[in-house]
């Protein structure tokens, strides 16, 4: 039976560059090894790691000089280590920390083929790396994935309960919910995130585009609504899967997240205790607004007695103004919010008909 589930994971879930775009040499002089075609950086090292399941995987590891935090990176399909080599090296400029990436086996030069199972251990191959060749803590870890990558992420955050942060970067809620709406798990699902987030006790950062075509955005927006911990969402309007490192505002929001999960947690509860303090009465002010319109309702009359009646006209057109405005702003949220969930919706009329037909199936598959 879980050889059923690894065939069928393997048809919808894993789609490795082929062929790889990078190739692994080991220099001569020193016997490192590097990636070809990417010249050799001191504070870059490429890494071969066993796993327990019996494959290799390559790894690189960035040393940043002023780190604090160590990114322990878990790629999308498609891709491998050549595709994110650069990225990575940004990465590690901008937030200002070490970062571990790593191809899944069967992917770039890695050995083996792609599965859930072998992606679990991939990925703890890599954050046992961490831990006995870097000296790296469990509490100075952020743990990154993207797309399929968060179910890696996911299901070893789940069991690392001293972790200092996650990010997950268009995140899926379980393999099987990407091809059909369907409301409840079944066996031979693979990466159950929906199920294991509730179980991950560090601050979550969750990015996700709102024009996504591959995992459509209620996928992140879900799982943000089920974090025990949850932190400030980036929802990238009109970004799709593979172009929110293009927007300004991701490196920023990374940065602001980075930098906060870095404080103690005494320091960021106060921290947000303070930002609450500030944000409600700034917010009280801009929908009470009426309220600032009607003093000066009261002061007018003082001035212009000898005008009753034009008086009365006023105040009954600033209230029509104030109503009207009060209509657009309901009308506005209301705009924003179809905006975001019109892609779920058609995608969700579009593909009833074949979800329930596909569903009714696999429940005669479970029951038989």
């Amino acid at each position: 039976m879980g050889g059923v589930t690894s065939s069928m994971a393997a048809k919808f879930a894993f789609f490795p560059p082929n062929p790889p775009s990078y190739k692994l040499v080991k220099d001569d002089l020193t016997g490192l090894l590097l990636l070809s075609p990417f010249p050799h950086r001191e504070n870059v090292e490429v890494l071969k790691l066993p796993t327990r399941r019996g494959t290799e995987i390559v790894a690189i590891y960035i040393r940043h000089p002023m780190a604090t935090s160590t990114l322990l990176y878990s790629h999308g399909n498609a891709a491998d280590l050549g595709q994110m080599y650069e990225l990575f090296i940004e990465l590690s400029i901008h937030l200002r920390v070490n970062l571990m990436g790593y191809d899944y086996s069967g992917y770039g030069q890695s050995s083996g083929k792609p599965s859930e199972q072998n992606t679990y251990a991939d990925i703890e191959a890599a954050y046992k790396c961490l831990e006995e060749s870097y000296g790296t803590k469990q509490e100075d870890i952020v743990l990154y994935g993207q797309s399929v990558g968060s179910g890696p992420t996911l299901d070893l955050a789940a069991r690392l309960p001293q972790l200092r942060a996650v990010v997950l970067h268009s995140p899926i809620l379980s393999g099987l919910r990407v091809m059909y709406p369907v409301k409840r798990s079944y066996w031979f699902d693979i990466y159950k995130n929906i199920d294991k987030i509730p179980l991950v006790n560090c601050p979550v950062l969750i990015i996700h585009g709102t024009s996504d075509e591959v995992v459509d955005c209620s996928h992140g927006k879900q799982l943000w609504e089920l974090c025990k911990e949850k932190y400030e969402p980036l929802w990238l309007k009109g970004g799709n899967h593979c172009d929110l490192e293009l927007y300004p505002e991701y490196i920023r929001h990374l940065k602001k997240f980075i930098s906060t999960v870095e404080k103690s947690p005494s320091q960021r509860y106060s921290s947000r205790r303070s930002t609450d303090q500030f944000e409600q009465p700034r917010k009280s002010t801009d929908f009470f607004e009426v309220s600032r319109k009607s003093t000066d309702r009261r002061e007018k009359p003082r001035q212009s007695t000898d005008r009753p009646e034009k008086l009365k006209n006023l105040s009954t057109n600033v209230d029509k103004l104030e109503k009207l405005r009060i209509s657009f702003d309901h009308l506005e949220r209301s705009r924003r919010s179809v905006d975001c969930h019109e892609k779920s919706r058609k995608s969700i009329d579009h593909q009833l008909e074949r979800a329930r037909k596909s569903v009714d199936r696999l429940d005669r598959i479970r029951t038989g």
